[in-house]
């Protein structure tokens, strides 16, 4: 793959950084980035670019691993607690539905 240069210009720094990615993959990373910081500091109120940095890296690792733990198991955590919940409530209306006589014999 071709070396591509990056220009990062954020939170009062810029440097540039050659790396073997594609370049408007480089961009769409850039931009999203820039989303996360600014959705940060609106939610936030956090004006310090270091700890601006630092709570928008934070949160996409969340993001990251969150999207990772749904890959492995193929649904995420509250999934889990949903089907859990939906499953319990089933067994609860099988039970009222069927007969005494057959819930004896279990």
């Amino acid at each position: 793959m071709p070396k591509s240069d990056l220009r990062i210009d954020l939170l009062g720094t810029s440097f540039s950084v050659t790396v073997d990615e594609d370049a408007f993959y480089l961009k769409i990373l850039l931009d999203k980035y820039r989303r996360v910081i600014e959705n940060t500091r609106k939610t936030t109120g956090i004006e310090d670019p270091l700890k601006t940095a630092i709570l928008a890296g934070f949160l996409l690792c969340d993001e990251a691993e969150k999207l990772r733990a749904r890959e492995n198991t193929g649904i995420g955590v509250f999934d889990s607690m949903k089907a859990e919940e939906l499953t319990l409530d089933l067994i609860n209306r099988i039970d009222k539905a069927l007969p005494e006589e057959t819930k004896d014999k279990s």
